[in-house]
């Protein structure tokens, strides 16, 4: 439980929502109220995968909205190692600055990815690639903004809900109410442990903002993106109040059996593992990604 974590409701950060449509994914500019400073949550690089073309769109429409309003980038944040998109994140550093953050048990997922797609010893497996590693409480600053970063695993061993003011970012550990949880079956998942990381969240006052990484649309209702924990508590068709650990981990194993894996989860990783940046290039000047086959 977060029973020593008071939500700061005094700072309400102005975030604005960035969808990219292909991989249903939320990326966000979080603006300290009191000042120009802001963070950029879970940013996106386009890939064609049948084409192997990268485009970087949707992080000039964050970069370009940054500087139309005059902030200043302090904080690029990386929820977790998403399996569904690739990240901006240097992309975004390299424009306008900012640290790059993540998980600390970022190591973890270097060290069973590494061996995946056998990325060699060049490969450092000790989070270097990123400028701050985060454990579990640690707190930072955007502009005058106190902000907090809480070990959420479950759905990957790296998992971090950053509170930000009243909000909180909780990458892909919930979705809206009416769109459930995240799976728990990729390496280093577990359902009972993402039980447990969804009751620290839930145990935020209920006022809180929540802010979604994905959002499939069920029912094919609007795209959403922002809920309370209160509302979540009430009606996540998953995990309400009264949902036991023992129910949530029998519908959670059951419903992943049924899953593919992402369609983009090959590149995703090989990408992200390394805070954005692409392998190396070969000999011959071509970067490439690998396809491991029967792995996954």
């Amino acid at each position: 439980m977060l029973d020593n974590i008071s939500i700061d409701f005094d700072h309400k950060p102005e975030v604005i929502a960035f969808f990219d449509e292909p991989t249903n994914t939320f990326s966000y500019v979080v603006k300290d109220p009191s000042s120009n400073a802001c963070a950029v949550v879970d940013s996106v690089m386009e890939i064609d995968y049948a084409a192997g073309r990268l485009s970087l769109v949707g992080a000039d429409k964050i970069i370009q909205y940054i500087r139309d309003n005059k902030l200043s980038l302090e904080w690029i944040i990386e929820t977790h190692v998403h399996a569904d998109h690739l990240s901006a994140a240097p992309y975004i550093q390299e424009a306008l600055g900012g640290q790059i953050g993540i998980g600390a048990n970022i190591t973890v997922v270097q060290e069973t990815f590494g061996k995946i797609f056998n990325a060699g010893t060049e490969f450092a497996r000790d989070g270097s690639q990123f400028d701050k590693l985060f454990n579990d409480g640690d707190e930072y600053h955007v502009g005058n903004m106190l902000c907090r970063a809480i070990h959420t695993p479950g759905h990957t061993p790296a998992c971090m809900t950053h509170i930000m003011g009243d909000a909180a970012f909780v990458g892909d550990t919930l979705f809206m109410p009416d769109g459930g949880t995240a799976r728990a079956d990729f390496p280093g998942g577990d359902a009972a442990v993402l039980y447990q990381s969804i009751q620290r969240v839930l145990s935020l006052p209920d006022e809180t903002r929540l802010f979604m990484c994905h959002d499939y649309m069920p029912g094919g209702r609007e795209v959403e993106y922002e809920t309370t924990v209160g509302a979540e508590k009430q009606s996540n068709i998953h995990v309400h109040v009264g949902t036991s650990e023992a129910q949530f981990v029998a519908m959670r194993e059951a419903r992943d059996a049924t899953l593919g894996m992402p369609r983009l989860i090959l590149p995703s990783l090989q990408v992200n593992m390394r805070a954005g940046h692409l392998p190396g290039a070969d000999d011959n000047g071509t970067v490439y990604l690998k396809l491991p086959l029967n792995v996954l």
